[in-house]
C-alpha cells in the first residue's frame, strides 16, 4: 500500500467515525458506538467512571486501546500534546490535570474530528485546550514547546512511525516525557492482512512488531524507554468487533486464522524521556 493511499483511507474512516460516533479500532464491540457502549469499552481499557464523567458528551468515541494518562503524572502548568486527538477525550482529561496555567494541544489530520473536538471544547468550556489540523508525521508545533507527548492507538496507523517519534522528540522540551498507548504485534501478520486497508484502520495491519516499535522510540533519541503495561487482546474482542468481522469476511479467514490474528495483537503502554541535555 502506498503511504498516501493509507492516509486517505484512514482519514475517510475516521471522518465517518466523527460524523457517526462509531468505533474504528479494537477493542470496540459495537459499530453503534456512543453513550453506554463507549463507556464500557473505555472502562475495559483503563478509564475510570470518574474520568468518563469529566469530559463533554461526544468526546469519547471509544477509539482507544489504553489510557495513556493513567501513569502520566502530569503536573499543573505543563503543556501537553496529544497525537491523533480525535474528538478530544484525552485532551480534556489532561486539561483538568494541568489546570488553567497549563495548556493542551491536540493534533489530528481529520477535519471532521477537529471540528468535533472544538465543538466539545466549547461545550465543556475548556479554555486551556486547542486543536490543530495536521499530520503527526509533520507536527504543526514549534521545537521544544511541550512537557509531555501522549497518544492513544494512533501511531500504529501511521505508515511512517520513525518520523512520528522523531517529531515527538523535536517538539518536547529537554527532559520532556513521552507516554503512549498503542497496538503492536508479537509476530508478523500474513501478507493478505498486511495488504488490507480495512485491516489497517482496524489498528492491525499498520501495527509494528513490538521490538521494532520500541527500537523506533530509542532511534529517535529517547532514553529510559519502559514498557509499563502489556496486554494481549482476548479472542472474544475480535470475534465481536465489526471491523474484525469485515476483515475476516473480505479475506476469507477461517475461525482458526482469526483467532491466531487476535492472539498476535498486543496493547502496549510505553513511557520514555528526552534527555535533559
Amino acid at each position: 500500500m502506498k503511504e498516501e493511499e493509507i492516509k486517505k483511507y484512514v482519514r475517510d474512516r475516521y471522518a465517518r467515525a466523527a460524523n457517526q460516533a462509531t468505533s474504528c479500532c479494537p477493542p470496540a464491540s459495537s459499530c453503534c458506538g456512543g453513550g453506554r457502549q463507549t463507556d464500557v469499552i473505555s472502562k475495559s481499557i483503563g478509564y475510570t467512571d470518574e474520568e468518563l464523567k469529566l469530559v463533554p458528551e461526544g468526546a469519547n468515541l471509544g477509539l482507544g486501546c489504553g489510557n495513556p494518562l493513567a501513569l502520566a503524572s502530569l503536573r499543573e502548568g505543563e503543556t501537553v500534546l496529544d497525537l491523533g486527538s480525535g474528538a478530544g477525550f484525552d485532551c480534556f482529561l489532561a486539561a483538568r490535570q494541568v489546570g488553567k496555567t497549563g495548556k493542551v494541544i491536540g493534533v489530528d489530520m481529520t477535519p471532521e474530528m477537529i471540528d468535533k473536538a472544538r465543538e466539545n471544547a466549547k461545550k465543556g468550556e475548556f479554555t486551556n485546550v486547542e486543536f490543530r489540523l495536521g499530520e503527526i508525521e509533520n507536527l504543526p508545533v514549534a521545537d521544544k514547546q511541550v512537557d509531555m507527548v501522549i497518544s492513544n492507538c494512533v501511531i500504529n496507523l501511521s505508515p511512517a512511525k520513525k518520523r512520528v517519534f522523531q517529531e515527538a522528540f523535536r517538539v518536547l522540551k529537554p527532559g520532556g516525557r513521552l507516554m503512549v498507548s498503542d497496538i503492536v504485534l508479537k509476530k508478523e501478520l500474513p501478507e493478505q492482512i498486511r495488504a488490507s486497508v480495512a485491516a489497517y484502520t482496524a489498528c492491525v495491519a499498520g501495527a509494528e512488531i513490538r521490538e521494532n516499535y520500541l527500537g523506533a522510540i530509542r532511534g529517535a533519541g529517547f532514553q529510559e524507554v519502559r514498557v509499563l503495561d502489556e496486554t494481549v487482546f482476548p479472542t472474544k474482542v475480535f470475534a465481536h468487533d465489526p471491523i474484525a468481522q469485515e476483515i475476516a469476511k473480505k479475506l476469507n479467514l477461517t475461525p482458526e486464522k482469526a483467532r491466531e490474528l487476535g492472539e498476535s495483537v498486543i496493547s502496549l503502554k510505553v513511557s520514555a524521556v528526552k534527555p535533559a541535555v
